[in-house]
């Protein structure tokens, strides 16, 4: 990105949230568009593991971008132990990312899932005002993306742009099961 846009850009919040597919599709893309311009682009992904492999990892790894996964899969999957350590040893890069200033865009994919956990107590490993300070306090240049369901509404209040996906039909409801290069 040109030091005059950097300087001069306001950067802006933009959170992708709601029941349907293409949250994290949305995000990856403007990922993906911000590359392209020359802007540099940072990626943490809050439910995923990095135990598994991503395409859009992949794919972000052969453009320079880095892309962290600091989860441990579905909060069904694991101990409320282990969902509690992987949030607890993330936020802290993510967070430190987006002060940083290093970047131009951060991506927070599914950081609305990972608040809206209630099954086990998460306030003291991801606390929700320090989410809203970061976002509050961003350097003036960066873009901060945040995606997921059950975006809190402190948040979205936050925001400069709000989208909703909701599903209309999807191939799930027919039992198709996840797809490779769709879904993973």
């Amino acid at each position: 990105m040109e030091k005059a846009n950097r300087k001069n850009g306001k950067g802006l919040t933009l959170v992708y949230t709601g029941e349907g597919k293409g949250k994290t599709t949305a995000a990856l893309g403007l990922g993906l568009r911000s590359t392209g311009r020359g802007m540099k682009v940072r990626i943490f992904q809050f439910i995923k593991s990095p135990q598994r492999t991503y395409g859009e990892q992949l794919a972000f790894k052969k453009l320079g971008v880095e892309m962290t996964q600091l989860g441990v899969g579905f909060t069904w999957t694991k101990t409320p132990e282990e969902h509690r350590e992987a949030l607890k040893e993330g936020w802290p890069k993510a967070k430190q990312a987006v002060l940083s200033g290093e970047y131009d865009v951060v991506i927070l994919d599914e950081l609305n899932n990972a608040l809206a956990i209630d099954r086990f107590p998460i306030d003291d490993v991801l606390p929700l005002p320090e989410v809203i300070d970061v976002i509050k306090n961003k350097p003036p240049h960066v873009h901060l993306v945040i995606t997921g369901r059950n975006a809190k509404p402190e948040i979205k209040a936050l925001a400069d742009l709000v989208s909703v996906i909701e599903p209309e039909k999807h191939y799930y409801d027919a039992g198709v099961q996840a797809v490779k290069g769709l879904e993973f």
